[in-house]
């Protein structure tokens, strides 16, 4: 329980400011609050940053602005009507729905003719595209922007969902979008400051099943289902033989705000791939206690579910070429 209570005070990094509803959107009742009442932690003041005034200033600057969401142009206007459109389906989200897994699941549900399926994508122009590619029937889904390395996106793609459906429920949420960097040698980090690995996978998506758990409360049999990992299971071969295993430790990291330049949640040096497992950890261990605490008072079902090494998919992109190659020889033997 206090290693369930530390990781609550760090997903608390991300819901000071940066989880409290922007005043322009609809105010949701915040379901998990209780997870972070008494576990607060100080995310410290923003370093004011110099505007440059010439080109020369900018290509001086040793730290250029990489920002993943800019809220004035990536803002998309909400859609709206989209009851009409759902009709008597099941209302489905499915996060990083334009390739791998979530493009498949997202195809899969909509041809069944039973779910209208909100694809959630950081492009949407490729959203649209793929899903024609993909033969999804016309009026059996819609292309929304959300990018979870931005916690302002996140609100923005809430607020937006809420627009479009109205005052209906949520059937499903699956939260399935995901990034690995095993290979980079330097943290990357969101627009909220946390590394990519952590702030994406876990944070990003907290923070939806946060603001949406009220809408799935709203329909008998609801789901919520993370995509996990066996990587992140130390009594698995994938977990437990395969160096380095996923070890959160006594939440350091999380404990100093899990922001730059604190990089790993046992507060270590950062290391890509052993982020993506930890992620994996606190994606699993959220999905457990959220089960414990609300399963029974809204009849929401939680779950995890691994779906296996796909190697060929957009995760493994910068994993080595040979171990994409085989592992995929070896799943279609």
């Amino acid at each position: 329980m206090k290693f369930l209570t530390a990781l609550a005070a760090a997903a608390l990094a991300t819901t000071t400011s940066a989880f409290a509803p922007a005043p322009s959107q609809v105010h949701s009742t915040n379901r998990l609050a209780d997870l972070q009442t008494n576990h607060a932690i100080a995310t410290g003041t923003a370093t004011a940053t110099r505007s440059p005034t010439s080109l020369c200033d900018m290509l001086t600057q040793t730290e250029l602005p990489q920002k993943l969401y800019f809220e004035k142009t990536d803002r998309e206007p909400a859609k709206v009507l989209g009851g009409i459109k759902i009709g008597n389906r099941k209302l489905t989200v499915v996060t990083g729905a334009s390739s791998g897994l979530g493009l498949n699941c997202a195809a899969t549900l909509a041809k069944t003719g039973r779910h209208f399926v909100v694809m959630a994508v950081r492009d949407v122009e490729k959203g649209k595209r793929v899903a024609k590619e993909f033969g999804m029937p016309e009026g059996s889904y819609v292309v929304m922007k959300l990018e979870l390395g931005s916690l302002q996106s996140v609100r923005d793609f809430v607020f937006n969902l809420k627009a479009f459906k109205s005052n209906r429920g949520l059937d499903n949420l699956i939260c399935n979008a995901a990034v690995y960097k095993p290979t980079d040698p330097e943290p990357a980090w969101t627009d909220d400051g946390f590394e990519q690995s952590m702030g994406i996978n876990h944070f990003g998506h907290f923070l939806l099943v946060n603001l949406l758990i009220d809408d799935l409360a709203k329909v008998k049999g609801s789901r919520c289902c993370v995509v996990g990992s066996i990587t992140g299971n130390s009594n698995t071969v994938g977990g437990g033989l395969v160096y380095p295993r996923a070890d959160l430790g006594d939440l350091s990291g999380f404990a100093e705000g899990a922001k730059k330049p604190v990089s790993m949640a046992d507060g270590k040096p950062f290391f890509g791939a052993k982020a993506y497992k930890d992620s994996k950890v606190c994606n699993m261990m959220t999905v457990s206690e959220l089960h414990r605490r609300y399963h029974e008072s809204t009849g929401i079902a939680f779950s995890s579910m691994y779906p296996g090494c796909i190697a060929e998919t957009q995760l493994f992109r910068e994993k080595r070429s040979w171990f994409r190659k085989v592992r995929t020889a070896t799943q279609r033997c």
